[in-house]
């Protein structure tokens, strides 16, 4: 079955967006489509080396710089999700642009200049927030923590952009501190919306 949709998956660190959207994978494959799943950022380019490097302590970049490797780490995969779309099948991004946007206004950046540089990439058609608080963020984690992850005042500042942006944006909003069971029954009523199917 050939469905062209994007669907994006955002929330802070340890939201469950990667368990969503493979559960979300195998639940639209059982019905028949054809699906992709990308994840953001992409480690295995040389962007998103650097994007790894700052992460993890060992580079320092202005929150410009940081914006633009994000950015660009995703300009790197235009082709690739264009071309998905193009053969029918369903995308699914385990975070994408509004991730951009939630973090990059968490750092203080205006929103205009983040939309200018994302300006041209493929849009995704739904947008779910998985929303969580730091503490949930970091008690997931179990201590496994990069720059931002161990940052509990600024992962609430991203919080906080989310749902300002989803408001503004028409972004869907989940409770994602519950069982991945009763979040992905929410995930399926959304998305039943774009579907021609019954559940």
């Amino acid at each position: 079955m050939e469905l062209r949709l994007f669907i994006d998956f955002e929330g802070i660190d340890k939201s469950g967006k990667a368990t969503q959207a493979s559960l979300l994978r195998d639940w639209l494959i059982g019905r028949g489509f054809k699906v992709e799943v990308i994840s953001f950022p992409d480690y295995t380019t040389e962007i998103g080396l650097e994007i790894k490097a700052f992460l993890s302590g060992l580079k320092q970049y202005s929150p410009e710089v940081r914006q633009l490797l994000y950015a660009a780490n995703r300009w790197e995969r235009k082709s690739l999700i264009e071309s998905w779309l193009m053969d029918g099948k369903i995308v699914i991004a385990d975070r994408y642009t509004p991730s951009g946007l939630a973090y990059g206004y968490a750092n203080g950046l205006p929103l205009e200049w983040m939309i200018c540089i994302e300006r041209g990439l493929p849009q995704p058609d739904v947008v779910i927030v998985l929303d969580i608080s730091p503490e949930t963020s970091l008690k997931r984690s179990k201590g496994r923590v990069d720059r931002y992850e161990s940052d509990l005042k600024f992962l609430e500042n991203v919080r906080s952009s989310y749902k300002s942006l989803a408001e503004k944006f028409g972004w869907y909003i989940i409770d994602g501190e519950r069982a991945p069971s009763e979040v992905f029954n929410d995930v399926i009523n959304i998305i039943s919306k774009y579907l021609s199917i019954t559940r």
